[in-house]
This record gives structure tokens, C-alpha cells and sequence, in this order.
């Protein structure tokens, strides 16, 4: 996600990668982003917070704009 586009409302964010051989930062980012299990979805609010956690863990994650 750049910052001069422009955010949806929502997002949908979906892991697809494990946690093998991760650090426990990468594991607890994933865990308050509600996610935790290869295929787990969560719509989530597109704000600062959110996108800085989905940024420290994009390598394991599937992110798109959430269904209306």
C-alpha cells in the first residue's frame, strides 16, 4: 500500500504464510492483527496503526480492499 493512494475504509487481509521460523514480533503482529493460521481473514479498519502492522508482516499476507 503506497501513501499516495488513496485507503479504503475497510480492508481484507488474509495469511498466507506460516509462522515457522519467525521471530516472536512477527508472531504476537500477527496475532493482534487477528490472524494466526495459514487461510484466517480478518476485514479490518484501514488506519495508521493497521497498516504499519500489515507492513511489518506483508511477506506473510494477502491484503486487498474489503467487500462492501
Amino acid at each position: 500500500m503506497e501513501s499516495d493512494q488513496q485507503l479504503p475504509e475497510k480492508i481484507e487481509v488474509r495469511q498466507i504464510r506460516g509462522t515457522v521460523c519467525r521471530t516472536q514480533k512477527v508472531r504476537r503482529t500477527l496475532a493482534a492483527l487477528g490472524l494466526g493460521r495459514i487461510g484466517k481473514s480478518k476485514v479490518l479498519p484501514a488506519n495508521p496503526a493497521v497498516v504499519g502492522m500489515i507492513r511489518s508482516v506483508r511477506h506473510l499476507v494477502e491484503v486487498k480492499p474489503a467487500k462492501e
